[in-house]
C-alpha cells in the first residue's frame, strides 16, 4: 500500500486518504494544544493561508503520545479553533509510535531527517512535507514551521 492509500480518519469521523491531496504539497504534523510548541499552531495556519492558493494544506495529527492532548475529537478542535485559529484539517487522536503506530506514520518515520537519522517520532510538532511527486522530507520538533529549510521545499513544490 502507497503512503498515498493508506486510511486515515479526520476529527469528525470522515474516512479519507492522502490521495484526496495528490497535487498538493502537503505538511503533515502531529499535534498538540498542552505542549510547549503549541505556539507553532499560529505558524501552521498562517502558512497554510498563505500558500493554499498555490496547492498547499496543512494535515494536523493531535495525539497524546507524549502526554500532552488530553481532548478528544470536538474538544480538540474547537481549542485549536479558539486558541489559535486552525482551519486546516485535523484528524483523529493518532499514536505516532509504538507497536500500535497509525500505518502513516509508520511509514513517514521510515524518512531520515536532515542529519541522517530516521526512526521513531522524538515530540509533538514534528513535521514531513509530502510534496506532488511523493518525496517526503522530514523536520524535528524544533525546527519552526516556517524556517527557511521548510519553506524552500514548500516553495520548490508548489505550483506557480
Amino acid at each position: 500500500m502507497s503512503l498515498r492509500d493508506i486510511p486515515l480518519t479526520t476529527i469528525s469521523g470522515s474516512t479519507t486518504t492522502l490521495a484526496e491531496h495528490q497535487d498538493k504539497v502537503v505538511l503533515v504534523v502531529n499535534v498538540a494544544s498542552k505542549c510547549g510548541l503549541a505556539p507553532q499552531y499560529d505558524t501552521l495556519e498562517a502558512m497554510y493561508q498563505k500558500y493554499r492558493d498555490r496547492g498547499f494544506i496543512v494535515l494536523g495529527f493531535p495525539s497524546n503520545q507524549f502526554f500532552q492532548e488530553p481532548g478528544e475529537g470536538e474538544s480538540i478542535e474547537e481549542t485549536c479553533r479558539i486558541n489559535h485559529g486552525v482551519t486546516f484539517p485535523l484528524f483523529e487522536k493518532t499514536k505516532v509510535n509504538g507497536k500500535n503506530a497509525h500505518p502513516l506514520y509508520d511509514e513517514l518515520t521510515k524518512t531520515p531527517d536532515a542529519g541522517g537519522k530516521a526512526g521513531k517520532i522524538k515530540w509533538n510538532f514534528e513535521k514531513f512535507v509530502i510534496t506532488p511527486d511523493d518525496e517526503v522530507h522530514r523536520f524535528r520538533p524544533t525546527t519552526v514551521p516556517d524556517a527557511p529549510e521548510v519553506i524552500s521545499v514548500i516553495e520548490g513544490a508548489l505550483r506557480n
